[in-house]
């Protein structure tokens, strides 16, 4: 098979055995690669009411047919399994070099259950495999992890993705980093590969994997790279990298402050531009990139020399969602976060909800252990450390702010996450296309699959007829978002960065000259469609219902400032319309039997709707 390996490996961590899983041709050109081809694996082990950190519940690490070429902006790969946060389909990408040395090291991806006796890392290198001890490895950070076995195995080429104490410790939304800190970041998958005892995945090797057509592939990509060096986002994004949004964002109403409560604050304290005049900073790219929308910070403090980030979902979830706009806390939180592993968008968020719920009362000064004041950043960072640890109330904020709403018997609605996925730092009252695609994502509140945003801002997928529109209009919006969200989940499948500005088009004909398979842009469309379907089909069979394909409150009450005044998206209209052009059962929440066999779902249409 050309773009593929045509095998995983297979890791039984109760046994200490590693295989080979082998692929077939049907599957990879259903399924693609990545996020998607992982769905795949795992719905054969999902059961109603499993529990998520059961040993023998699936972690994946996964490539896919574009990871390895020579186009740009495809060192990426996808973390997933069934999240221990949200008790659903869980996903995470990140990118560095970690994708492109897995696929090097021979296979597509890695399929992991079990749990080990004691903590142990797994070594990958150009075809074979070892599980190695991790005693010496555990509770160390992912910083002095990725650099003790770098200094250990003095592989070339070596790449490392692990966790740290938080992954250790269960905290719910830990997550998994490699290369400094790229992170894996949302949904939790670090707290999975935590509770098997697995510290780290090492990989190396020259395994290549050829093109079916590499005259044309040389091409496309002198194309991709043109298309991306001259595009006027990828200047901007070098320059600032994606805090270059923060006071845009905030003109657009598309950035909360206050826990969601405000979208209109001192924005100039936390932009790219601020970071830049404060710090030292140089730009950082995934491997084979020209864009380097990453940060490093220089010389931040006499023990820490070098920090990476934040970006623009640390910045807000630290910044202005806590009402804090003291640089410092911001990069340092961060940087706790990326050396223990944890997710910053639900850490922020939940910490947000702590100061939330202490100014009406439902927390006190005992309970909490310490006033909790909005934009007291010594606060802000003391609690990071005590989440990581599961100390005092760190312990309840990383149970995230679903489960915080339980134990403190407080009004749901206010707890800002959806299917148990806190929210990211897009307002919906800005665009109600991430209303919908927040309420329905496959993972639960996503930016990333289906960032509408960027439609209503001024683009495009004309292929499929998606162009910019009225933000603010919920009327027609639903199938647009729906399609969007169907594109964006193939990009986790090839896998390719959603920065890239090439077009469907072109993404088809890499596609088709990298494996030899013919895809048009219709083709690629229906296989993300076909991702989104098994991916709701896991879900579904874990309790989810159209009940639960909703927003919170605090998120929609329609705000008496900014741009977005009196602003809110109608649910109804966008879920009704949404329903009907997914083929979605309105009484149940499930994609019908029909859509089902239609997109080749058969088990899945026997597992929902049993006769």
């Amino acid at each position: 098979m050309f773009g593929y390996h045509g095998r995983f490996l297979d890791v039984n961590l109760n046994t200490g055995e590693c295989k080979t899983l082998e692929l077939d041709e049907d599957l990879l050109k259903n399924y693609i690669g990545g996020a998607s081809l992982a769905a795949r694996l795992i719905y054969d082990y999902v059961k109603p009411d499993m529990y998520p950190l059961a040993p023998d519940n699936p972690l994946v690490f996964a490539v896919g047919p574009f990871t390895g070429t020579t186009i740009p902006m495809v060192s990426r790969s996808a973390v997933c399994g069934i999240s221990p946060l949200t008790g659903i389909w869980g996903e995470a990408t990140t990118g560095g070099v970690f994708p492109f040395r897995l696929k090097a090291a021979g296979f597509d991806g890695i399929f992991i259950t079990g749990k080990a006796e004691r903590p142990v890392y797994l070594y990958l290198g150009n075809g074979s495999a070892e599980i190695r001890d991790a005693s010496h490895l555990w509770g160390k950070d992912t910083y002095q992890v990725q650099n003790t076995l770098k200094d250990e195995l003095k592989d070339r080429g070596l790449s490392i993705s692990c966790i740290g104490q938080a992954g250790e410790n269960l905290v719910k939304y830990a997550c998994v980093v490699n290369d400094r800190g790229r992170v894996a970041g949302r949904c939790g998958l670090g707290t999975l590969m935590g509770s098997k005892n697995l510290k780290a995945v090492a990989v190396t090797g020259d395994v290549k994997s050829n093109v079916a057509n590499k005259q044309k592939i040389d091409e496309l990509t002198t194309q991709a790279r043109e298309a991306i060096s001259s595009g006027l986002m990828s200047m901007v994004y070098r320059e600032y990298g994606t805090l270059l949004y923060m006071d845009m964002g905030m003109l657009l109403g598309d950035v909360p402050a206050r826990y969601f409560s405000r979208n209109v604050f001192a924005a100039k304290n936390v932009t790219g531009q601020a970071l830049r005049e404060a710090y030292t900073v140089t730009g950082h790219a995934c491997y084979g990139c020209p864009i380097a929308c990453g940060r490093l910070v220089k010389n931040f403090r006499k023990d820490i020399k070098e920090v990476d980030g934040p970006e623009f979902e640390t910045a807000v979830a630290f910044g202005p969602l806590c009402l804090n706009y003291d640089l410092d806390s911001i990069v340092y939180a961060n940087h706790l976060c990326n050396a223990q592993g944890m997710d910053t968008i639900s850490t922020g968020v939940s910490i947000a909800y702590a100061i939330q719920l202490y100014e009406k009362g439902i927390l006190d000064e005992k309970k909490a252990g310490m006033k909790l004041e909005w934009g007291n950043s010594k606060t802000i960072v003391k609690l990071v450390e005590m989440i990581i640890n599961r100390e005092g109330i760190g312990k309840l904020l990383g149970e995230g702010t679903r489960r915080m709403a339980e134990e403190l018997g407080t009004d749901p609605g206010e707890a800002a996450h959806v299917k148990g996925l806190e929210m990211p730092m897009h307002d919906v009252r800005a665009f109600t296309g991430m209303a919908i695609s927040y309420a329905t994502g496959p993972r639960g509140a996503c930016h990333l699959k289906g960032d509408y945003y960027n439609i209503d801002l001024a683009g495009s997928v004309p292929e499929l007829g998606i162009a910019t529109g009225d933000r603010f209009q919920s009327e027609g919006k639903a199938e647009l978002a729906a399609k969007y969200q169907n594109l964006k989940d193939i990009y986790d499948s090839l896998l390719l960065c959603k920065f890239s500005p090439i077009s469907l088009t072109q993404i088809s004909e890499i596609l088709s000259n990298i494996t030899g398979w013919d895809y048009s842009p219709l083709d690629v469309h229906t296989a993300g469609e076909r991702s989104v379907n098994i991916k709701r089909a896991i879900s579904n069979r874990l309790g989810i219902t159209r009940e639960d394909d909703k927003l919170p409150s605090v998120c929609t009450t329609e705000l008496k400032e900014g741009s977005t005044v009196d602003q809110s998206p109608d649910m109804d209209i966008l879920l009704r319309e949404y329903y009907d052009y997914r083929r979605w059962d309105w009484a149940t929440g499930k994609p019908t039997r029909e859509k089902l066999m239609e997109l080749g779902l058969e088990d899945a249409a026997r597992d929902l709707w049993p006769s």
